[in-house]
């Protein structure tokens, strides 16, 4: 019981860590309007392990943070990932080509409203839907499959179920 507790803290902090890097070097396009948040092509790993779902989250949070987002988008964008990837790791054992959807879906609906009322964004929030889904589809169905697809068959040699 010890070694899957220390497992699944260590996979969560890794996950964190990895998504904190990413969207701190990528930075440049990891926030605004139109963006592609490299960093949401690990938004797939709760379909391989538990630990991805908190460890999203506080990937998120601290890398938002770092970003120097407000706080409406600290709280609000962690959420919508939080949600993301909740909903993903419940599709796990449906059909992979699923799992990019919930975090796509959560960014797409949540992040236009940050931007809208937390930035004063004066775009219409359909159309900031249009382009962050965009971004979502970009990092989440394309980057993440490609993370998916590249891990699946180390699945059980890597992650903790």
């Amino acid at each position: 019981m010890k070694n899957q507790n220390t497992a699944f803290l260590t996979q969560a902090a890794m996950i964190a860590a990895v998504y904190v890097v990413l969207t701190y070097v990528f930075a440049p396009f990891s926030f605004g309007e139109v963006q592609i948040r490299i960093a949401e092509a690990l938004t797939i790993l709760p379909a391989f392990t538990p630990a991805a779902i908190p460890g999203l989250f506080i990937g998120c949070f601290i890398g938002n943070v770092l970003g120097g987002a407000i706080l409406p988008d600290i709280i609000f964008g962690s959420v919508a990932t939080l949600i993301g990837a909740f909903f993903t790791y419940q599709l796990r054992d449906k059909n992979r080509f699923l799992a990019p959807l919930p975090p796509i879906l959560a960014n797409t609906i949540v992040v236009p409203f940050v931007l809208y009322y937390g930035y004063g964004v004066p775009l219409p929030i359909p159309f900031m839907m249009l382009t962050v889904g965009a971004g979502e589809i970009v990092s989440c169905g394309v980057f993440g499959m490609v993370l998916y697809l590249a891990l699946w068959k180390y699945k059980n040699l890597v992650f903790q179920k």
